[in-house]
């Protein structure tokens, strides 16, 4: 029951992260794909939130949102009775921190996750999904689980920023460069939010896919399926290690400001100085990171 109570929940975030309007159609491959599930759970999910009123269905056309989720995304959960939905989110910081602390061995079984942190097996399905999702640990051979070496250290994340140093702001350069104006509003939309208190009120998973989202949009704009494949893998492994930077909040102002910023030299069109601003942008990133290395160590 662990995976039908969080998958909804799942659902709500990313409408109010990405601030989706009230008659976006939501096609369940593309949520599945975005919350790497496949498509049986999210169909189970869009017809809670059918019934909670969040999304209408149409005969033949599929589900659309009907109501946006309003005030945090947390109060919002509550309200529509799927607060249980942090549990497995609870248990995916535990697991993480437990192992940048050393404390989990590499080799591990569902058993031991469920005995050290008291889980139920469907609460550890979901979060062993979503690890296995993000490359930080992969199912055995036969029985048992490992936790891969990648990314277990502070300078594993400082070697994906200097990657990404190199790539993104080349990505805003490509020939044919467009970002769709429903993009660039939806993506201001969320900068807006956290300048209006989200950065204090969200939740550290909610800031990074925020930071993540923002980034790949951008990347996704170059049309370079070389860029945007490699931009999505690494985002997807150096999650172990970047939520625990964001126990330091005070640069994210900054982050959503320059983030403005881009997205107004882009709608500009002056995608050098938007490359230029990239470049600053991540570099400045990367040397508070370095700074705040005590808090990615054991």
């Amino acid at each position: 029951m662990a995976l039908d109570t969080s998958i909804p929940a799942r659902i709500v975030e990313l409408i109010h992260s990405e601030a989706w309007p009230v008659g976006s159609h939501l096609p369940a491959q593309k949520l599945a794909d975005r919350l790497r599930v496949s498509r049986s759970p999210i169909n189970d999910a869009l017809q809670v939130l059918h019934e909670k009123g969040v999304v209408q269905r149409e005969p033949n056309r599929g589900y659309f949102l009907a109501q946006a989720p309003q005030g945090p995304a947390h109060r919002a959960l509550e309200a529509l009775g799927l607060a249980q939905a942090e549990t497995p989110a609870d248990l995916y910081f535990r697991i993480a921190d437990d192992r940048l602390r050393g404390a989990l061995p590499d080799d591990f079984t569902e058993a031991l996750l469920r005995k050290t942190y008291g889980a139920t097996q469907g609460e550890v399905d979901v979060v062993l999904g979503r690890i296995a999702g993000e490359g930080w640990a992969e199912k055995k051979p036969g029985y048992g689980w490992v936790f891969s070496t990648m990314l277990t250290t502070p300078d594993s994340l400082l070697q994906s920023y200097r990657m990404r140093l190199a790539l993104e702001p080349a990505a805003l350069l490509e020939p044919g460069y467009r970002l769709e104006p429903s993009v660039i509003e939806r993506l201001r939309a969320v900068e807006r939010h956290l300048l209006d208190g989200g950065i204090e009120s969200d939740t550290a998973l909610q800031l990074h896919d925020r930071g993540v989202r923002f980034h790949e949009a951008l990347v996704e704009g170059s049309g370079n399926a070389f860029f945007i494949d490699t931009i999505r893998r690494v985002n997807r492994v150096r999650r172990l290690l970047s939520y625990r930077s964001m126990q330091d909040r005070k640069r994210y102002k900054e982050h959503a400001k320059q983030h403005l910023h881009l997205l107004d030299l882009l709608v500009r069109q002056r995608n050098e100085e938007a490359s230029d601003a990239m470049r600053r942008h991540l570099g400045s990133t990367l040397r508070n990171i370095a700074k705040i290395q005590g808090l990615l160590k054991a």
